[in-house]
């Protein structure tokens, strides 16, 4: 896709400040939470992470990355075997911390999976347990957003697509959807959407537009219960949010700091949020935002850096088509 500069910075910024806001949350997971915590990329957390490396959350969003790169449509068939075996490959490799839903998944379709089979797998899964609308698949999902950033109709079935490979639970996908859509809106025009911005593409834009407005409404400290997709996205839109008001393009380090240090001191699923909130941070205000002292840390599976993560966005909105009016 052919950006501006501040376009594709921003673009670069969707997925720099996703890893960034999971490697800083990482080791406050499930701990308690001082309410004037200055978060630091301190490592440690569940899965003992060394500073600034990042968690499962980012290590799935680049095996989604890293397929969306090649200029493949994510909804086809072959593109979803791809994006399955890069969890297989992954999961195989014996990450420090996996979420239960996506464990139960991944061990369920093997080594050699395809997109098929692993969704059948997540099928299963769900109705075994009842549930799979955990936070799972929302963490990982940016780079679907700027696979699409000309196409917000593809964007929604790419998203759900992407989701259903581990959490069946349609509500999972379309909580993808919309971050993904709100995304891309970041990105294309440099701007925080309002919920009518991102509403015609919406599935079951009914529902959720009072969940957006929920998470206007409430503090981010309301949105403890935060390990779904419903609690996540509220609790990262609320920090968001609530710390917007004041800020301008010239303090734009400052409201992605201000946010991602008010979704962290929510607590509970403190990677995993401010991995949410990272990426539509990063969208809005770009990978120039990221100060020093949390990009030159960033590293993790399979052995890259942050600076990787630009390369992989900018290979990713080369291979779409000529931008789109919002």
């Amino acid at each position: 896709m052919n950006l501006t500069a501040a376009q594709a910075d921003r673009a670069h910024g969707a997925l720099l400040g996703s890893a960034v806001g999971d490697a800083l949350g990482a080791g406050y997971e499930f701990a308690p939470v001082a309410p004037d915590l200055v978060p630091a990329m301190i490592g440690g957390g569940l899965g003992d992470f060394a500073p600034g490396e990042w968690t499962d959350d980012t290590a799935q969003a680049v095996a989604i990355a890293q397929v969306a790169a090649t200029g493949a449509d994510l909804r086809a068939p072959e593109a979803l075997t791809a994006v399955a075996q890069r969890f297989a490959d992954w999961f195989a490799d014996g990450p420090a911390d996996v979420g239960v839903q996506t464990a139960a998944v991944l061990r369920a379709a093997g080594s050699s999976p395809t997109g098929r089979s692993m969704a059948a797998a997540g099928q299963r899964e769900h109705q075994r347990t009842g549930r799979s609308a955990g936070n799972g698949s929302l963490m990982r999902t940016a780079p679907v957003a700027l696979a699409y950033l000309d196409d917000p109709g593809a964007l929604v079935e790419a998203a759900m697509a992407v989701s259903a490979l581990t959490h069946h639970d349609p509500l999972a996908g379309q909580g993808c959807a919309l971050w993904c859509l709100m995304i891309r809106h970041a990105v294309v025009t440099g701007e925080l959407p309002v919920f009518d911005d991102v509403a015609p593409w919406v599935p079951g834009a009914e529902y959720w537009r009072g969940v957006v407005a929920e998470a206007e409404r409430r503090e981010p400290s309301a949105f403890s219960q935060n390990a779904w997709v419903v609690g996540a996205l509220q609790a990262a839109w609320s920090a968001i949010t609530h710390t917007a008001p004041t800020c301008t393009a010239s303090s734009s380090g400052e409201h992605f700091d201000d946010a991602l240090t008010a979704v962290i001191r929510v607590g509970h699923d403190t990677d995993t949020v401010a991995a949410i909130a990272g990426a539509l941070l990063g969208a809005r205000w770009g990978a120039g935002a990221v100060h020093p002292r949390w990009r030159h840390p960033l590293h993790g599976w399979p052995g890259i850096t942050g600076g990787d993560l630009e390369d992989l966005a900018q290979r990713i909105v080369q291979g779409g088509g000529a931008a789109a009016a919002p």
